[in-house]
C-alpha cells in the first residue's frame, strides 16, 4: 500500500504516517521544508524500522502542486491513499503568488489540483482519498463564485470555514463521479495549528480542550485502513464514525458548481477530468 500524506512535517500529518507506517504502508510524507520532513522521517525510522519517501512542495503554489504530481507519477506506480491534510489558518488576509486568497489556495484549490493531477493513479488501484476537514464546515457560507471572499465581508474564521466547507464539497462530487472518497473532523488538536489566533490560544490553555497529533490522526489512519474508507464514498466522519452534516456541506448542486469553479482556477479543463 502506498500512502502519499500531505502536511506531514508536522502535527497530525506526521502522526498519520508513524500510524500507517507501523500498519504496513509505503508512506510518502509531503510538506513544504524538507528539514522538518527529514525529521519526521528519521522518527518514524527510529520507532518502525522503515523510513517514508520525503516529497517537497508550497501548497501556496499551483507551479508546486503540479510538479509534485508530475514527481509522485514518475516515482510510484500505484497509489492507493493520497490524504489530503495540508491545510492553514491566516488571522490575515493574504494572496498567494497565483492571486487567491492563502486559505482558499492551500485548504481547497491546491488539493484540488493535487487530486485531480493524480486521480488515474489512485483510481487504478482502487484506491481512496480522504480529506482533513473540519466542524467548522457546518459554519461555511461557500459561494463558489468567490471563494476568496473578495467581493463579501473577510474574516479569518469565516474564510477558514467557507473552505472546510470545500473540502466536503469536494468529497461530496468525488464520490459522485464514482471515487473512494471521504472527509472528515480531527478535533482541536494541541499543534501548531493558527498559532497568531487568540482564540486557538485560549483553547490551548483549557485542559482537556485539545487532543494529541495522534488522536487526531486517528480518524485519518481509520479511513485509509479500514472497510470505511469505501463503503461510504461521500461521507463525514469523526472519532472514526460517520457525523452529521449540515445541508451545505453536502448540498449536490453547491458541490458541482464548486467543482466548476476549482476546474478554472486550477488552470484544469474538464474534458480531462472525472
Amino acid at each position: 500500500m502506498i500512502t502519499v500524506i500531505t502536511g506531514a512535517s508536522a502535527g497530525i500529518g506526521a502522526a498519520a504516517a508513524e500510524a500507517l507506517v507501523r500498519a504496513g504502508h509505503d508512506v510518502v510524507i509531503v510538506g513544504r521544508s524538507r528539514a522538518k520532513l527529514s525529521t519526521v522521517a528519521d522518527r518514524v525510522a527510529g520507532v518502525s524500522g522503515r523510513r517514508p519517501d520525503i516529497a517537497v512542495a508550497d501548497f501556496a503554489s499551483f507551479e508546486d502542486v503540479t510538479r509534485l504530481a508530475a514527481d509522485l507519477l514518475d516515482r510510484y506506480e500505484r497509489i492507493d491513499v493520497l490524504a489530503n491534510n495540508a491545510g492553514v489558518m491566516s488571522t490575515s488576509r493574504r494572496l498567494t503568488r497565483d492571486g487567491h486568497e492563502l486559505m482558499a489556495q492551500v485548504n481547497h484549490l491546491s488539493p484540488f489540483l493535487l487530486t485531480n493531477l493524480l486521480l488515474d493513479r489512485v483510481t487504478a488501484s482502487g484506491g481512496r482519498v480522504v480529506t482533513t476537514s473540519s466542524a467548522a464546515a457546518r459554519t461555511g457560507r461557500l459561494d463558489p463564485a468567490d471563494l476568496d471572499r473578495a467581493h463579501r465581508r473577510w474574516m479569518a474564521w469565516l474564510q477558514y470555514g467557507d473552505t472546510k466547507q470545500a473540502n466536503t464539497l469536494f468529497t461530496v462530487e468525488l464520490a459522485r463521479r464514482g471515487v473512494n472518497a471521504t472527509s472528515f473532523h480531527p478535533g482541536v488538536v494541541r499543534t501548531g495549528f493558527a498559532p497568531d489566533s487568540l482564540y486557538m490560544k485560549a483553547l490551548m490553555m483549557i485542559p482537556g480542550a485539545a487532543r494529541s497529533p495522534e488522536q487526531g490522526a486517528s480518524t485519518l489512519v481509520h479511513l485509509a485502513t479500514t472497510p470505511d474508507g469505501v463503503e461510504h464514498p461521500g461521507r463525514f466522519f469523526a472519532k472514526s464514525a460517520l457525523a452529521s452534516t449540515s445541508r451545505t456541506m453536502t448540498d449536490p448542486a453547491l458541490a458541482a458548481a464548486l467543482w466548476k469553479t476549482s476546474l478554472a482556477a486550477t488552470g484544469l479543463s474538464a474534458s480531462d477530468k472525472i
